[in-house]
């Protein structure tokens, strides 16, 4: 059946979002303030297209500092249907908006990507006794063909930054290892690739699951690499999520996936109800553990989890 889909929000990721849902057959109009959208119908503003009539699904692909506003918005006009919030959810901790909606997600996308898929498959809820987890990508191969300083990801203002944009090693960390217990850090803008926001940072968990998880993040790695490390039962598990393979005490696995392979998964998931989407609450919990990690860099000190 073919759903009326809104995607707000007009950039790279916005129209990658359009793009899959018409891959899965559903019609897309875009909000959009350039008001440009490929041919696709397309609103000047959340409230204009929401007066045009109910969307069965909503993509909330704005800028991180707008996405609480846009939420609450969709909630305060009685959006019935589906809703994915990109990555992070917020720019910082904040209640989440009474609402009635169908379905909600955030964009964690890489909980669908085979090899996390068959790592997650293999760990089975598992204890481990180490993990590591390594994304980093210079900021200027991001988005060809534009000055990365002009970018949002440059901005602190505008929500941007390595520890927010690569927030999905984040959500990975707590969604393979079970709920994080306390934090320490070290990071910031430590070189130039941005105009004011972080570039790296270097971060120590421990976690329900597994006692020692480290995770390194940046804005600077030339070429890309985005890889998992864990040590369990006398076995080392490796997977690699840009080569699209793993390897178990280094005898290799290699996957057959496509572009958007894991975005269409996603979508899958959530319009059909299908476990595995990210809630708001996860999408939540990424952004309390964000906090809880600039402050644990700023004071120089071990920052405990306030619930459990």
């Amino acid at each position: 059946m073919s759903l009326r889909c809104l995607v707000v929000g007009y950039g790279s990721i916005g129209a990658r979002h359009a793009a899959v849902l018409e891959k899965l057959g559903h019609g897309v109009s875009i909000v959009s303030r350039r008001g440009t959208s490929d041919n696709r119908p397309v609103f000047r503003t959340l409230a204009a297209a929401l007066d045009s009539g109910a969307f069965d699904h909503v993509v909330i692909a704005v800028e991180t500092v707008e996405h609480l506003a846009m939420l609450i918005e969709l909630a305060l006009r009685g959006h019935r249907g589906a809703v994915l919030v990109e990555k992070p959810l917020f720019a910082a901790p904040a209640p989440l908006p009474r609402h009635n909606f169908s379905a909600a997600g955030t964009g964690y996308n890489l909980r669908f990507h085979a090899p996390v898929q068959a790592l997650h498959a293999e760990l089975g809820g598992r204890h481990a006794e180490t993990a590591t987890l390594y994304v980093g990508q210079w900021l200027g191969d991001w988005r060809p063909g534009r000055d990365a300083t002009t970018t949002y990801s440059a901005s602190r203002a505008a929500g941007g930054g390595a520890l927010r944009d690569l927030s999905h090693e984040l959500d990975l960390a707590t969604w393979l290892f079970g709920p994080w217990q306390r934090v320490a850090a070290l990071g910031g803008r430590l070189a130039n690739v941005t105009v004011d926001a972080d570039d790296a940072w270097s971060i120590l968990l421990t976690c329900a699951r597994c006692p020692m998880v480290s995770l390194q993040m940046n804005y600077l790695d030339q070429p890309a690499r985005r890889d998992i490390t864990v040590q369990m039962a006398g076995q080392t598990l490796v997977t690699d999520l840009i080569a699209n393979s793993r390897s178990r005490d280094g005898k290799k696995e290699g996957f057959a996936t496509e572009r958007d392979s894991s975005y269409l998964a996603m979508h899958r998931a959530l319009l059909e109800g299908s476990r595995g989407v990210a809630g708001l609450e996860d999408g939540l919990a990424t952004v309390e553990l964000i906090a809880a990690i600039e402050q644990a860099a700023r004071e120089g000190r071990w920052i405990e989890r306030k619930s459990a």
